[in-house]
């Protein structure tokens, strides 16, 4: 097996302890206006039993980043970079091996459970269809499987019977716990929630959550949280990166980034929602003005700054990367450089 690869500055330390390990990841679109880049140069690594967040607008690259992690993008999109999960390189994998990982390492909750389930068949046979595909010798009507659904509509809080109920007779958040069933049926290390409360009301995404949150800790996972609402992240994550335009703009510890966000950018999106229970609760929820950029027409330099409120001259000059901003944390931005911290300033761009 191959040395482990160096963490970027400001990453977490200790790679023996790493799950996941994402260097300079790049995934780009084939589309009839030309090369569309939607993933550019991540870096991420997440700790074994540790929760990630990834945050950021609708088009900003979540999406195709956890599904370039295995492997599950549409045909005409490449993807280039390093992908370790538990030492092993997704990239490089083989088809009988991938698929031998997807459901059994690596699970994932897609978003909008009521399309991602099969319609016509009962919940049952396609939980216990992941089983036995996994299971030496399985068959779908074997009884052991039949006691693992049990089992599994058990710990994601379902009356048993529903196994044997159709989609279209559940609620959504009754078809969102289903699915979280369907990706823990192979007891995987680490779980991928992809908007997991989409389209649900408030009381039951905060149901939601905390089943996401209760399971982790119950069975030792590893979970990578993905949504568009940095709110949503405060309670459920350990860190949280967010995205902008296909790249991670800051990353940190969560309560650091809600309280206190060194990328502008950050700190709009959690301006963006209502804190309740504090001072800040009488502060009127902030909008950010303006549109995410056309990835095929980027702006030069911070590609934020056509939307920025603290903009500086250079910014559309300068090549921005994440740079350290305190501990464990680190913004792709030029006003941590400019608080005259001298380890920030090793990263400068000449």
């Amino acid at each position: 097996m191959s040395a482990e690869p160096a963490a970027p500055p400001g990453a977490p330390s200790s790679p023996a302890a790493a799950l996941l390990e994402v260097r300079d990841l790049h995934v780009t679109y084939s589309t009839g206006s030309g090369p569309l880049p939607a993933v550019r140069g991540v870096d991420l690594t997440l700790m074994r039993g540790e929760t990630l967040g990834i945050a950021g607008e609708s088009g900003c690259g979540k999406s195709t980043l956890v599904t370039a992690l295995l492997r599950l993008l549409p045909a005409g999109a490449s993807m280039t970079g390093e992908v370790r999960l538990d030492g092993e390189d997704v990239v490089a994998m083989k088809p009988g091996r991938l698929r031998a990982v997807r459901w059994a390492d690596a699970a994932i909750v897609f978003q909008g459970a009521m399309h991602a389930l099969n319609p016509v068949r009962t919940v049952r046979w396609q939980i216990g269809e992941a089983i036995a595909l996994h299971a030496r010798g399985g068959d779908r009507a074997n009884a052991a499987i039949d006691k693992r659904v049990d089992r599994l509509m058990d710990q994601v809080g379902l009356p048993r019977r529903r196994a044997d109920s159709y989609p279209h007779e559940l609620s959504g958040g009754q078809r969102q716990r289903v699915m979280i069933a369907m990706a823990l049926a192979c007891g995987p290390s680490l779980l991928i929630a992809d908007e997991p409360t989409t389209a649900l009301d408030v009381m039951v995404q905060a149901q939601v959550l905390t089943l996401l949150t209760e399971l982790r800790a119950e069975l030792s996972l590893s979970m990578l949280l993905i949504t568009h609402d940095l709110s949503v992240l405060a309670d459920a994550c350990d860190r949280i990166a967010v995205m902008y335009a296909g790249r991670v703009v800051e990353e940190g510890p969560a309560a650091a980034l809600m309280s206190a966000g060194r990328h502008p950018y950050t700190a709009a999106l959690a301006a963006a929602f209502p804190r309740i229970g504090d001072a800040a609760s009488r502060k009127a929820p902030h909008g950010l003005g303006g549109d995410p950029p056309d990835p095929q027409q980027l702006p030069t330099g911070c590609t934020f700054h056509p939307r920025c409120p603290v903009v500086l001259p250079e910014c559309p000059e300068t090549a921005v990367e994440l740079w350290p901003a305190g501990p464990a944390r680190r913004a792709a931005c030029v006003h941590v450089l400019e608080r005259g911290r001298p380890d920030a300033r090793q990263g400068a761009p000449a």
